[in-house]
């Protein structure tokens, strides 16, 4: 074994340079001195004994940068190829490949990693050295591997340029685009930081970027969560109330009863960074901005890829995942329908069952409790039932739906998706009533310790209260822009308006976030139909439940008068004023109502909204944001509607507009009646397949009281695991 020490690229600072610098300092300036002594402190116990390890394809750039970083850093720089492989070998790199072949190059690669030991010192690998397993594992032991993700577009060009004619694996049979490709899973295996850098920029500038990422890598202090409802002085006093991801995720609810955010908001992406995701895909684009939404301290970030690949690959029918249409004129169609559950709700519901297994403590059963008003029960139990059977003994899912409040075929679809961890309650009352309730379980805080003293099992939740139900939404506002990018339809930086029919304020919060983040997003257009509560309120400033009753309709999945998921916006917009949210919130759940400061509302009018009733275009909610987004475009901007749920689930109300005189009651037959119209988009064909298994199916009925929900909820917990 032999050891790699280089040279330094700054002079050497030794004890007593030091002191002789710092008496001058402090003779002269001594704000000065504090400044540089600070910055001089930082970088050096950045590293300690830890290596910084760059990784990437041929062309990232990682001597270059390296080198800017030892030098930021004043230690060690070890460059693999330079320093390790051609001085152990005795011949250039290109040489040896020509000289032994490509097999033979990449084992005697990672024999020489295997020999290799350094400390304290920042090291380029070589683009191909990720590609020998037991040599990385030697490396990333004693230190922190850094991803730099260069587009692959981005890198062809800059290996042009160089006159490269020659990688590690390139042959006549293989393009240089096809290695590139080839070698991206060797990187997303050994990564622990992910600096992308979008277009081709300054190496000076990804040289910051990486220092930058190694400090948030070893302070996950920064990223914590609080409560909509916490005041700034009582986190200030309790050390408590900062959670951090994996603990939000398991708790869902606040103890408050408020809702989790992030204390310092969601970070800002460069128009470079955005720009750099334009050709990317789906997977791809999701990897980028959740890693940097859940710190890796909670979800390493190769784990985390691994999830986002698990849960938007071969679960969904279409390869772009959320692909977007031209519909008419100015508008375009974010088709958020091609998940096994046919609803815009399997983007968070395939991802967030991996991210809870991976946050829970393994002493520990969950249950998680759900409520619905149509889509989100099927995708909840679905996205659960998908987990790896270890995971299953140890959480299961029951989900609360209004018995008589969703559609037949959301009802079927909810039955025919329960497996041995997943089952669905009807209950006697509406969706407020079922959110309440849950929301009243979760902080009755006799019955939650019952469970978990008697049974060992803690209650958590999977409706858009929780946090890791809202971030997923985010990846897919932002890559409907890029999309439209592009297609050349708009350039960056132009503004889209969005249109979401809405119920429970996720989805277009979610919207809101990503403009938060940079995408240019003009206006987020709210969509209601008879129960514009919601509409009201974003009007008028008045929240008002007096008096008023839940209207059903054909969108039931918007047949919603308490939003959860307002709490946070009016958190956001009242600068993170807990005390002021706590007390409209509990005003609204006391006298009915509220009413927001003349200064909020002006905020709130950033959103656009309307009252809309009529339409049966696309499915039933589409159909709701189809009608607003005619009432309201301007023609100035491309508007994208997000289309919610596939119109299949809707089929009584879909055969009505086609004029079925006589619509059979059974949901598989009407899906095989619309199926014979060959003018409309194929049937969904998950939704085919559940109802083609289940039937009629069996599930359980409880009346609208509270108590006996509890009392379902300590039974499946005794069946299952006990």
């Amino acid at each position: 074994m032999f050891h790699i020490f280089q040279y330094r690229p700054l002079r050497l600072i030794t004890q007593n340079s030091l002191s002789s610098m710092c008496l001058k300092l402090m003779l002269s300036r001594p704000v000065a001195f504090a400044q540089i002594w600070k910055s001089w402190f930082s970088n050096h116990s950045l590293l300690g004994n830890k290596n910084i390890i760059l990784m990437g394809p041929p062309g990232a750039g990682k001597t270059t940068i390296g080198r800017i970083v030892g030098q930021k850093l004043d230690c060690p720089v070890i460059d693999i190829d330079d320093d390790v492989l051609e001085t152990s070998w005795n011949m250039s790199v290109s040489e040896k490949l020509q000289d032994v072949g490509y097999e033979e190059f990449l084992e005697e690669e990672g024999k020489a990693l295997l020999n290799f030991s350094a400390s304290g010192s920042v090291i380029s690998l070589s683009g191909s050295n990720p590609m020998h397993a037991a040599g990385m594992q030697h490396v990333k032991k004693n230190g922190i591997v850094v991803y730099l993700d260069v587009p692959t577009t981005v890198i062809m060009s800059r290996l042009k340029s160089m006159a490269v004619d020659r990688i590690v694996g390139l042959s006549a049979g293989n393009s240089l685009k096809d290695i590139l490709q080839f070698r991206k899973p060797f990187y997303k295996r050994w990564y622990d930081i992910r600096v992308f850098c979008g277009e081709d920029i300054a190496a000076e500038v990804v040289a910051e970027k990486v220092l930058d990422a190694v400090k948030r890598y070893q302070d996950s202090e920064l990223e914590t969560f609080i409560s909509t409802r916490s005041s700034r002085s009582g986190r200030s006093m309790e050390k408590d109330s900062h959670k951090y991801f994996s603990d939000i995720v398991i708790q869902g609810l606040a103890p408050d009863g408020g809702l989790f955010v992030p204390e310092r908001r969601l970070p800002k992406f460069t128009a470079g960074e955005w720009q750099g995701l334009i050709g990317a895909t789906y997977i791809e684009r999701a990897e980028v901005i959740l890693e940097r939404c859940i710190h890796p301290a909670d979800i390493p970030a190769s784990k985390l890829a691994e999830i986002i690949g698990t849960a938007y690959g071969e679960n969904f029918s279409c390869s772009k995942v959320a692909p977007v249409r031209h519909l008419a004129g100015n508008q375009f169609l974010l088709e958020l329908f091609h998940g096994p559950t046919a609803s815009f709700k399997d983007f968070a519901l395939q991802l967030m069952p991996h991210l809870f297994a991976s946050c829970i403590p393994r002493s520990c059963n969950y249950l998680i409790l759900v409520a619905t008003s149509g889509d989100t029960g099927s995708a909840v139990l679905d996205g659960f039932s998908r987990l790896h059977d270890t995971d299953k003994q140890r959480i299961a899912v029951m989900n609360f739906f209004p018995e008589d409040g969703v559609s037949p075929i959301q009802k079927s679809q909810m039955i025919g998706c329960q497996k041995e961890n997943a089952w669905s309650v009807g209950v006697k009352s509406d969706f407020d009533f079922c959110q309440t309730a849950i929301k009243q379980i979760f902080t009755n805080s006799d019955f939650t310790g019952f469970l978990t003293v008697e049974y060992g099992t803690a209650l958590a939740a999977a409706n858009s209260i929780n946090w890791a139900r809202l971030l997923p939404q985010i990846v897919y506002h932002a890559s409907a822009y890029l999309d439209l990018v592009h297609q050349g339809i708009v350039p960056f930086g132009s503004p889209v308006d969005i249109c979401i029919p809405t119920g429970n304020f996720g989805n277009i919060l979610a919207a809101f976030y990503a403009k938060m983040m940079g995408i240019p997003i003009r206006k987020c257009i709210c969509a209601s139909n008879e129960n514009n509560v919601l509409t009201d309120f974003i009007r008028t400033g008045v929240y008002d439940l007096r008096g008023r009753k839940l209207i059903p309709t054909f969108s039931s999945a918007v047949d919603i008068l308490k939003s959860s998921n307002l709490e946070r916006y009016l958190h956001l917009i009242a600068n993170e004023d807990g005390q002021l949210v706590t007390q409209l919130f509990n005003q609204l759940e006391n006298q009915g109502h509220f009413q927001l400061r003349k200064d909020l509302l002006e905020k709130l009018a950033a959103i656009h909204s309307v009252y809309s009733t009529t339409g049966y275009i696309l499915d039933t909610h589409t159909a709701v944001a189809k009608v607003v987004a005619d009432r309201l475009q301007d023609r100035t901007c491309p508007i994208i509607i997000s289309s919610t749920a596939h119109y299949s689930k809707f089929a009584p109300a879909i055969l009505r507009a086609l004029r079925i005189a006589e619509i059979n009651q059974n949901p598989l037959s009407q899906l095989h009646l619309l199926s014979s119209y060959s003018a409309l988009p194929p049937i969904h064909w998950g939704l085919l397949e559940t109802l083609k298994k289940t039937g009629n199916g069996d599930h359980q009925v409880c009346a609208a009281d509270t108590s006996v929900l509890m009392h379902h909820i300590e039974t499946l917990i005794q069946n299952h695991f006990m």
